[in-house]
């Protein structure tokens, strides 16, 4: 099978495509042959040697298929079962060996394509929004890249829970997006200062929180957009990592909360895991979660999907085609 391999860390020029063998799940496993790998920032992490994991390795992490093999003590599926994971290593591929406490069943009438891309990025801003700062009625939030994957989801699940948004975005194309997805107000940071902005629309007062997928560039900025007691949620870095800082600084600047919280920590349990899923696919499933794939390419031309990411050329989910 083709599978997409990391001999070496660095740019998408590491990408590799490989021909592998074909892999045998233990007894709690599952083979699914993949309709759809799902592109996440996470990836570009790994890729880049952040998170130290040895090489070499298969990239990827979610995606949606057909169980085709069944370790001997797998329980709640069978085969020909339709499932989705947010968290399986080695996801680029045709073929992933997913972890039964991992799958999530996918709705009859729901295209695998849709599944896969809305699995990891649904549940990030599904836990960003009702736990790490739970948006209650008439709470503003800023949010950062309100036209990529997590900020066009939990723009949407924002407003669902009575909030007010107020998005930036970097071109004319992306704040349509956002304005679809509810946004209140789009900040044009490549047109004004998004945090003069910000305090001008709040009446100066600043947002309730600030969720900031971008990291480094956006993060001196973010604190100077917050309220007194506001809370920034750094939730990751396409523009690089937040590295060094000083805490005494959240004092002076209204005794200020900050967090980097992850997925892993908010499906801790297999309960959460369905829990957190199930309240997203059946959202999109009614209609009340809008999912937008902009972007396809073939598993072979994984580089160029990273690159697209990486330069915020891309518009909603990015998924791999792996047939």
């Amino acid at each position: 099978m083709k599978a997409i391999q990391v001999s070496r860390f660095g740019g998408p020029e590491v990408l590799e495509v490989t021909d592998i063998g074909m892999p045998e799940p233990g007894p709690r496993e599952m083979l699914v042959k993949a309709a759809a790998n799902g592109v996440n920032y996470v990836d570009v992490y790994t890729r880049e040697g952040q998170y130290d994991e040895p090489v070499p390795l298969i990239l990827g992490l979610e995606g949606a298929g057909t169980v085709v093999s069944l370790g001997p003590a797998v329980s709640e599926f069978s085969l020909g079962d339709r499932v989705a994971w947010a968290v399986a290593a080695g996801s680029y591929a045709q073929y992933v060996i997913v972890d039964e406490n991992a799958a999530v069943a996918v709705p009859p009438d729901m295209p695998l394509e849709t599944a896969a891309a809305v699995m990891l990025q649904g549940m990030a801003a599904h836990f960003l929004c009702t736990s790490t700062f739970p948006i209650s009625p008439g709470d503003c939030a800023l949010v950062h890249a309100a036209a990529g994957g997590v900020g066009h989801l939990l723009t949407q699940m924002i407003k669902m829970r009575g909030g007010r948004v107020i998005a930036t975005v970097s071109t004319g194309e992306k704040e349509e997006l956002a304005r679809q997805a509810g946004a209140d107000e789009v900040i044009r940071y490549d047109q004004a200062d998004f945090v003069a902005e910000t305090r001008r629309l709040t009446g100066g007062a600043g947002v309730d929180v600030v969720y900031d997928g971008v990291g480094q560039a956006t993060f001196e900025g973010s604190l100077a957009c917050l309220r007194v007691r506001g809370y920034l949620v750094v939730s990751g870095g396409a523009s690089g990592q937040v590295h060094m800082f000083d805490l005494n600084r959240l004092n002076p600047l209204g005794s200020l909360f900050v967090t980097r919280p992850g997925l892993v920590h908010h499906r801790a349990t297999r309960e959460e895991l369905l829990s957190r899923a199930n309240d997203v696919l059946g959202w999109v499933g009614d209609g009340s979660l809008h999912v937008r794939i902009g972007s396809r390419y073939r598993l072979d031309d994984v580089r160029h999907a990273h690159e697209d990411l990486q330069a915020r050329r891309t518009l909603g989910k990015v998924l791999l085609d792996p047939w």
